[in-house]
């Protein structure tokens, strides 16, 4: 025999299929992913990455890019996480929009001065992309005045 569902549960199970079937949330969600995992690319294989946007893959290049990819790591890690479990969403959207802008600005500069190869844009355009998104995902959380949560563990 099954136990009834209890309020708390049922309000989880609701609050997680509203996560899926909102499609501004789920692209906010995947940004923050890729970002975590683009990072820990930075972090693990920096100099494979470095090669791949066609960038000088020097010792240094290396360490900044890396340390640069913790970065990432952290800022996707907070953004993924608060968009699951919706505690202070709206700082952590403002700091991943600015975040992502300005990535935009640091590869077009790095770009302009020859540091990165002109693959290098596709990274730019990702954040561009990905900074309205989060931006758009944040106006609407805050004209709704709503704080978004999720299933509690």
């Amino acid at each position: 025999m099954m136990c009834p569902a209890t309020p708390l549960s049922l309000a989880n199970e609701l609050e997680l299929r509203t996560l899926w079937e909102d499609k501004l949330r789920i692209t906010v969600l995947a940004i923050g992913a890729v970002t975590v995992v683009s990072g820990g690319a930075q972090v693990a294989a920096p100099r494979f990455v470095l090669g791949m946007i066609g960038a000088d893959r020097s010792a240094t290049s290396a360490q900044l890019f890396a340390t640069v990819g913790a970065f990432m790591v952290v800022v996707g890690g907070a953004l993924t996480h608060v968009t699951i479990k919706g505690s202070e969403l709206q700082v952590v959207l403002f700091w991943s929009t600015v975040q992502k802008v300005m990535a935009v600005a640091a590869v077009c500069l790095g770009v302009a001065a020859g540091v990165f190869g002109p693959a290098a844009l596709g990274v730019a355009a990702f954040d561009l992309i990905s900074a309205g998104f989060i931006a758009a995902f944040a106006l609407r959380v805050h004209r709704q005045g709503i704080i978004v949560t999720g299933a509690r563990p």
